[in-house]
């Protein structure tokens, strides 16, 4: 039964690949927010904080945000014994999704914890009784809704804790219930983008366990979940623990000099972008679009003196650059928001704008007193790396620096030639101004430079500089703009070189920012 009702994906990519103009079901680029601890406490919208208001949706609207995800509760306020949902609760939930429609936003709606009716029992058997839930749920949803557009999007689950193979069949057949029951109920239900959540969302789980999806009728409208809290001590442990202690400083630029065992020793930038490229290589590159349905680091309570400013800027910065990142691999963010986070829930005034402004396409906050770049070179060289002569090798230096205490040194030592210094697979986004720093000492044989970005398909982009154009021993800040349709994530940026003559010495590139 389970092989008849699944349609697996290993079919070859061309069949699979979609035009630009599929990925309509949410904007591009996405700067999602979740309203969470509002509608889907079992107890009641109210009991985990205050409720929505129109006044909280239209800030959000005016904050830059163009996705709100709702969390819903709807086996709490059903009848157990029919399945029928509360009337009332229904009309909230389409109350909350009307104040975002009149201000254009798209909307999730999903099943959540809820209690646990799903989440808590998924042990590798399918149970008639959750199946029929499933079945009536999404009915009278789909019935509800049907004549909403496809701005409106239906999610069957939260994080089903399915981490095996046979835990995961037994959520597929009551996926492919949810989309069998949607699909039936007319309006706009025929061609409404359906997402189901891969197993406990987690990125490892589904690209190792996740080889199949549900067979939908309606083809191309079918889009896959994942969340994102990594690394955990750093993003959501609240206490010290036998087995580690919390992290308070993530991202290479944000480190403490002064209480080093409270840095991130794993998760940060590159284990990052190597989750995202998991997501890639296993769905977006084929045509299934992803749904980062939650992410969120939030600055600790309990740090006093330089920490607090250092925690705050350090959470910033992992906010933007999961955004950053995960956009670049074509995955949609929506941010994990509760009371008491970014914004008043009652009259909607923004209360940390520092967190608003890394979600939605604005900058993070720079380390007190450090460089806040996506490239700062504050612990290492982050993978950039030279390819040729003249240039012999890059390291780390703190002979000259835009920001922070340390560069990157590109030494030459050769005869006139072209070679560049490059960093592979970055998480830049397409239509971002990258600015360069770049250092040349006087008397040096530097003809000319030329900072580029290559995207997918190697299509190349730069702003060269001739030597003439430059100023020695200072920095010049050199921009390029990776194009909006650039195919992502890039294959590469970098600095390319030209030398006019045999030269020994250094140059430093620093602070590489989007």
């Amino acid at each position: 039964m389970f092989s008849r009702s699944i349609a697996r994906i290993t079919m070859t990519a061309s069949l699979l690949m979609l035009s630009s103009t599929a990925f309509a079901q949410l904007p591009n680029p996405t700067h999602g927010w979740n309203l969470g601890n509002t509608l889907e406490p079992p107890s009641g919208e109210g009991s985990w904080g205050p409720p929505a208001s129109q006044a909280l949706i239209n800030s959000v609207a005016n904050a830059g945000f163009n996705t709100v995800r709702i969390p819903c509760a709807w086996d709490s306020h059903a009848n157990q014994s029919t399945y029928q949902i509360d009337p009332a609760y229904m009309a909230r939930v389409k109350q909350v999704v009307d104040w975002c429609f009149a201000r254009n936003l798209h909307v999730v709606i999903n099943c959540h914890w809820d209690g646990g009716w799903l989440d808590a029992n998924l042990t590798g058997t399918v149970k008639p009784t959750i199946n029929a839930k499933m079945n009536s749920y999404w009915s009278q949803i789909a019935t509800t809704f049907a004549g909403y557009n496809n701005r409106l999007l239906f999610a069957a689950a939260n994080e089903p804790p399915a981490d095996n193979a046979a835990k995961l069949s037994e959520l597929m057949t009551y996926y492919q219930t949810f989309i069998n029951v949607v699909r039936s109920k007319g309006g706009n239900n025929s061609s409404r983008w359906l997402v189901v959540q891969g197993p406990n969302t987690d990125i490892t789980l589904t690209d190792s366990l996740m080889n199949t999806l549900p067979n939908d009728p309606t083809p191309g409208r079918l889009m896959v979940e994942v969340h994102y809290y990594t690394p955990y001590q750093f993003t959501l442990m609240p206490t010290d623990q036998s087995w580690g202690n919390m992290f308070y400083f993530w991202g290479q630029g944000y480190h403490s000099a002064t209480n080093p065992s409270r840095n991130a020793t794993w998760g940060e930038e590159a284990y990052t972008d190597a989750e995202f490229r998991k997501m890639y290589n296993k769905f977006t590159s084929k045509g299934i679009p992803v749904i980062l349905g939650e992410f969120g680091a939030f600055p600790r309570s309990n740090l006093t003196g330089a920490d607090v400013n250092l925690n705050n800027a350090s959470t910033t910065y992992w906010n933007k650059y999961v955004v950053d990142s995960a956009r670049s691999h074509g995955i949609y963010p929506i941010y994990w928001e509760t009371p008491g986070g970014a914004f008043d829930w009652t009259t909607g005034a923004i209360r940390n704008q520092n967190v608003v402004n890394s979600l939605t396409g604005r900058g993070a906050l720079p380390p007190p007193g450090g460089d806040g770049a996506q490239h700062c070179f504050e612990l290492s060289t982050q993978g950039w790396a030279s390819s040729g002569a003249p240039i012999t090798g890059v390291t780390t230096a703190t002979t000259q620096r835009f920001a922070g205490s340390r560069s990157l040194a590109v030494s030459f030592n050769g005869a006139a030639g072209t070679s560049a210094v490059t960093i592979a697979a970055p998480s830049t986004p397409a239509g971002k101004t990258i600015t360069f720093r770049v250092w040349i000492p006087s008397g040096s044989k530097i003809s000319a430079i030329q900072p580029f970005a290559q995207d997918r398909n190697w299509a190349w982009t730069g702003n060269y500089k001739p030597i003439g154009n430059l100023t020695a021993n200072a920095w010049n800040n050199i921009t390029v703009v990776v194009p909006p349709n650039a195919v992502t994530p890039l294959q590469q940026l970098g600095v390319q070189f030209s030398t006019s003559a045999t030269w020994t010495g250094t140059c430093y590139i620093d602070s590489v920012s989007w």
